[in-house]
């Protein structure tokens, strides 16, 4: 009978395949960390500068602050769409290409939103904006699992969520010092300049990372090298059928659904309870929860390394996939549900300094939580599927995103209607759940990949 202990393959001759890896030079992976790391920084800051600035918003196109909101939930929708073209789509021209053909959307769309006279016009450019830098994650993941070998795959993943986040730390502070003391248009067009040097950047300085013979391009004939090809972007949630990545993708969801009901009413939560109306300060409160999610991230890559490593050498050469995933528990189990649990707690019974100090620690805890549990989900994705990286980070990045998205727009009623501690607590009950699904994952993994073939990585090719 298989168990935990039952390898997905032994260790074998390898050495073939790993040369693929020493393509590039020490210092030329570096480079190209940056570059990426700099592209999956974008997305972030523009998801994330929307939230503070939703009041000032909403006064100046004449409309509320809850149908302003829904910007939240379809700026998730459009990276949702957008991962999965993005990705697909590098699968047949490569990541290089994709990255230039994606950014200027995002110029187009971040000159719309300053532009913008109605909601209308607002929710439409704010999608167009979304959908041009939402492949920056999950191309970036891809390019990683083309440069990186396997024990080196889950720090170099970790330094690039990190830098990532660092935009998701510091961009609702610069959204509300924008919208408090400058203007959150210039602010967007601000955005659109960012997005031109990156694509001077990338133009200039990233080479194409896919290994040979990988993309679909190279298999057309030479005289048709122009060739528009048809890519289903639906393709990449047809990965999800394997039991293994949807529980571990819906795992994820469940986790990260505790920052956005931390995060998405803040100025409400943390915003009234504690007399906080500036939205300079509303944006400051963002920053714990940034900033526990880069610090997370840079110690759960080299953790989840470091027990693949360990794991693999217990058992004298084989290797277990799911073993990384044995590097989520410190923060599903323990940090993510007790941060918000407490958060939720906090806000409605501690007043004062002492309870707000307290607060801004649940959301650091959380942001360390949250990293700590998606950020070895990641690298298993890549572990598993090593030949479509990018595909599988695109549809795992996509439902994944569908969870917070069909939540956020209830968290201010589900507060209005139940209170901030029953809220919280049901998000940290589902954030249990989704551990629950990484445990079973990690006990059953080999029947679970044998249930449907997706064309699992093996050792050697991996």
């Amino acid at each position: 009978m298989t168990s935990e202990e039952s390898p997905l393959l032994t260790a074998r001759n390898d050495s073939a395949h790993k040369t693929i890896y020493n393509r590039f030079t020490l210092g030329q992976k570096n480079w190209i960390l940056f570059v990426v790391s700099l592209a999956g920084l974008l997305p972030m800051v523009v998801q994330g500068i929307f939230l503070p600035s939703i009041p000032q918003i909403a006064k100046d196109l004449n409309s509320t602050d809850a149908l302003v909101s829904m910007g939240v939930s379809l700026s998730i929708f459009a990276t949702a769409v957008g991962t999965l073209i993005w990705a697909a789509y590098s699968s047949f021209y490569g990541r290089r290409l994709m990255y230039l053909c994606g950014i200027p959307f995002l110029c187009i769309g971040s000159c719309g939103v300053a532009m913008s006279t109605s909601l209308r016009s607002l929710l439409f450019w704010r999608f167009l904006q979304m959908f041009g830098c939402s492949g920056g994650m999950s191309l970036g993941i891809g390019v990683i699992s083309d440069i990186y070998k396997l024990e080196e795959r889950g720090t170099s993943i970790g330094i690039f969520s990190s830098a990532g986040l660092i935009g998701l730390a510091i961009s609702p502070f610069l959204g509300g010092a924008a919208a408090q003391y400058w203007s959150w248009r210039n602010l967007h067009y601000s955005l659109a300049a960012w997005g031109l040097l990156e694509i001077l950047l990338i133009k200039l300085s990233l080479p194409e990372t896919s290994h040979h013979g990988a993309m679909g391009i190279e298999k057309v004939a030479p005289k048709k090298i122009f060739h528009i090809a048809w890519v289903n972007p639906l393709s990449s949630l047809w990965l999800l059928r394997s039991p293994t990545l949807l529980a571990t993708t819906l795992a994820a969801g469940l986790v990260i659904l505790s920052d956005y009901v931390l995060l998405v009413p803040i100025a409400y939560t943390i915003g009234v309870r504690y007399g906080i109306t500036n939205e300079a300060l509303i944006g400051a409160c963002f920053l714990p929860n940034g900033l526990g999610n880069f610090i997370g991230s840079l110690v759960a890559g080299r953790l989840s390394d470091t027990v693949v490593i360990k794991w693999r050498a217990r058992r004298k050469g084989v290797w277990y996939p799911e073993d990384r995933l044995r590097a989520t528990w410190i923060g599903g189990l323990f940090l993510v549900p007790l941060s918000i649990g407490a958060s939720g707690l906090l806000t409605e019974y501690v007043g004062g300094p002492i309870g707000l100090t307290l607060n801004l620690l649940c959301l650091y805890t959380n942001g360390v939580g949250v990293a700590f549990a998606l950020n070895p989900i990641r690298a298993y994705h890549v572990d598993v599927i090593q030949s479509r990286s990018a595909e599988i980070t695109a549809a795992y990045t996509a439902v994944r995103s569908l969870i917070p998205s069909a939540v956020a727009a209830l968290v201010i009623p589900s507060i209005e209607r139940i209170g901030v501690g029953w809220t919280f607590n049901i998000a940290a009950i589902l954030a249990l759940v989704g551990q629950g699904m990484i445990f079973l994952t990690i006990r059953y993994g080999d029947r679970m990949r044998a249930i449907v073939d997706v064309g699992f990585s093996t050792i050697e090719r991996n």
